[in-house]
C-alpha cells in the first residue's frame, strides 16, 4: 500500500503578532473592534484559523482582561463567519531581578507572571459564553 502526502493546508492568521508590534507598526489592530475586524478579513481571505491576543485600547500594550476577549469573541461570532477563534493563553512572563544585593523572590513586586487560573480565565469565560451563543442557533 502505498502511502500519499496529504497536501491541504490550513491558513491561520496571528491577527496581533507578539510582543511589542505596535511599537513596530500603525497598522497593528489594537482595540477589540479593530482586533475583530481584522480577524474576519482574514477569514474573509481564507484563514481558517485566527489566533487573537488582546491589548489595552489606551495604552495598545498585551493585556489577559476577560472583557476584551469577550468583546473581539463576540464581535467575530455576530459577524456569523465561519472561522475558528484561537484565543492566547498568555503572554509569557517577565521576571525582572533586583541587584545583586537585593534579589527577589518569585512572588514579589518585579514580576509579571501568573498562575494558570488567571492566565486561562479569559478562555473559559469565551468557552462558556461559545456554547451558549451555538446553543442558541
Amino acid at each position: 500500500m502505498t502511502l500519499a502526502m496529504n497536501r491541504e493546508v490550513f491558513i491561520t492568521c496571528a491577527v496581533t503578532g507578539s510582543g511589542d508590534t505596535t511599537g513596530k507598526s500603525d497598522k497593528v489592530p489594537v482595540t477589540p473592534a479593530q482586533i475583530a475586524d481584522s480577524a474576519i478579513e482574514a477569514a474573509r481571505a481564507g484563514a481558517a484559523v485566527v489566533h487573537c491576543h488582546v491589548r489595552d485600547p489606551e495604552t495598545g500594550k498585551p493585556s489577559r482582561d476577560p472583557g476584551l476577549f469577550r468583546e473581539v469573541t463576540d464581535r467575530i461570532r455576530e459577524s456569523e463567519t465561519d472561522v475558528v477563534l484561537n484565543l492566547t493563553a498568555g503572554m509569557g512572563g517577565d521576571l525582572v531581578l533586583g541587584g545583586v544585593e537585593t534579589p527577589l523572590p518569585p512572588d514579589a513586586a518585579g514580576t509579571d507572571m501568573a498562575g494558570a487560573t488567571e492566565r486561562l480565565a479569559h478562555v473559559a469565560d469565551c468557552r462558556r459564553r461559545s456554547a451558549r451563543w451555538i446553543a442558541a442557533r
